[in-house]
């Protein structure tokens, strides 16, 4: 059975009728003449941009194991004047 692209209400395609299967989700859509629309075509170009928008992100983060920030966070839970290890530049002391 074909599945339409439904956007808006409409099916893409322009087809009519109670019977059609219809559905947003875009990998599940069969029908050539919906995924030949340019709705369809934007509607995969925004998941596909989405996705690598996603995926820059969780690169763009540093990674959780961040020996710095830990080492950091260690000094200054000690008591007293600690100081801290040499390359952390404008801090004499914690």
């Amino acid at each position: 059975m074909v599945t339409h692209f439904k956007v808006a209400g409409h099916l893409a395609c322009g087809h009519h009728g109670n019977k059609l299967v219809s559905t947003s989700e875009l990998n599940r859509v069969k029908c050539r003449s919906c995924r030949n629309t340019d709705a369809y075509k934007d509607a995969r170009r925004e998941q596909r941009n989405a996705a690598r928008r996603a995926a820059r992100k969780a690169r763009a983060h540093p990674a959780a194991n961040d020996w710095r920030a830990s080492w950091t966070e260690r000094l200054t839970a000690l008591p007293g004047l600690q100081r801290l290890p040499r390359g952390f530049h404008g801090q004499a002391f914690v």
